[in-house]
């Protein structure tokens, strides 16, 4: 009895198939393991950051109370500035 050649291959295919299926069934659980560590670090950075959003609201405000502040200032003296230059050129145009 011989063995042929084909049926020596095939047993070689079916055993490198079988290495092959279980590979990726070993692949396949360390991806799932690792995307629920992932999963956990999104939760805990998503919780942390919901955290410092009052901070973040507390710095907008203060930014925004400021902003307005100094714009009222700027205004102020530019209104000032300009109204002592006009009163210079009414003088001068009153003058002539």
């Amino acid at each position: 009895m011989m063995i042929s050649l084909a049926d020596v291959l095939s047993v070689f295919f079916y055993i490198l198939l079988t290495v092959l299926v279980v590979a990726l069934i070993i692949l396949v659980i360390n991806a799932i393991k690792t995307l629920d560590k992932i999963d956990k670090l999104v939760d805990d950075v998503s919780q942390k950051s919901s955290q410092l959003n009052g901070l973040f609201n507390i710095i907008d405000n203060t930014t925004d109370a400021v902003v307005g502040f100094s714009d009222t200032i700027i205004n102020f003296l530019s209104n000032a500035i300009g109204k002592l230059f006009n009163r210079k050129e009414n003088v001068h145009d009153k003058e002539k």
